[in-house]
C-alpha cells in the first residue's frame, strides 16, 4: 500500500506543478475572463480537451509514440518548429515591450473566433502533449 501511496503522491505533486505554469492557453482563458466574453464555454473546451489528453495518455498513446522512430522525428521536428517561432515572436516582443491589455479596441469578439483561438492553443502547442500524452 504504501508503495501505491507514494506513486499517487509523485503523480499529483508532479501534474499539479505542471498545472501551475501560465501557459498560452492559459493567458488565452484569462484575457477571456477578463474581457468578459465566452469565458464558460472556452473553460469547458479546455476542460474537455484536457481530459481527452490526459485519457489518451493514460491509455498508452505515449508509450506508442516513443515505440516509433518516424513519429519521434516527426513530433520532434514540429515541436521544434512550434518553439522556434514561438522563440521569434518572444524576441520580437522582448525588442518592443508593452504593457499587456485586455481590452478590445473595437466590439466583442465573435465566439466562432474565440473557440479557433482557444482549439488553437490547446492543440498546436507541442507543451500540451508532453504534459498530458507523453509524461
Amino acid at each position: 500500500m504504501n508503495g501505491l501511496l507514494g506513486a499517487a503522491s509523485s503523480g499529483f505533486l508532479l501534474g499539479g506543478s505542471l498545472i501551475i505554469a501560465i501557459g498560452a492557453q492559459n493567458a488565452f482563458i484569462l484575457r477571456q475572463g477578463l474581457l468578459r466574453e465566452h469565458v464558460f464555454i472556452l473553460c469547458l473546451i479546455c476542460s474537455l480537451a484536457d481530459a481527452v489528453l490526459i485519457a489518451a495518455g493514460v491509455g498508452g498513446l505515449g508509450t506508442l509514440v516513443a515505440s516509433s522512430p518516424r513519429l519521434i522525428m516527426v513530433v520532434t521536428g514540429g515541436g521544434a518548429l512550434f518553439l522556434g517561432c514561438y522563440a521569434v515572436l518572444a524576441f520580437r516582443r522582448a525588442l518592443h515591450p508593452e504593457t499587456l491589455r485586455a481590452a478590445r479596441k473595437s466590439g466583442e469578439g465573435s465566439l466562432k473566433a474565440a473557440v479557433a483561438a482557444c482549439l488553437a492553443f490547446t492543440f498546436l502547442n507541442p507543451h500540451v502533449y508532453l504534459d498530458t500524452v507523453l509524461l
